[in-house]
């Protein structure tokens, strides 16, 4: 579900004092990214947000949220994002969050 290699790699690329922020930051970009995804309009648009929350995803090492993510998107590119199903990303990420807060804290 995480990949605790990715969270060691930024870590050790921004330094342990700036951790903590640039994952506070992260984590509200991919929140009001999730809150775009109930707004769409167009596949192009939906395709847009998941391809945006992917890439914040990866960076953060959420790795089962980018994988449905990708899936999303490549639905939406291919016109079906009536199929992609939103409560099941947005309950990924909560789940994500969790376990990733959990690691962390140990």
């Amino acid at each position: 579900m995480i990949d605790w290699r990715r969270i060691d790699e930024l870590r050790g690329e921004i330094g342990e004092d700036d951790f903590g922020e640039v994952v506070e930051i992260f984590l509200e970009e991919v929140e009001e990214g999730i809150g775009r995804l109930r707004t769409h309009q167009t596949n192009e648009e939906l395709a847009a947000h998941l391809h945006f929350l992917k890439g914040s995803a990866l960076n953060l090492g959420f790795q089962s949220f980018s994988t449905l993510c990708q899936a999303g998107e490549t639905a939406a590119t291919e016109a079906t994002g009536s199929e992609v199903d939103l409560v099941a990303l947005e309950a990924c990420y909560e789940q994500s969050k969790e376990v990733f807060e959990q690691g962390l804290s140990r």
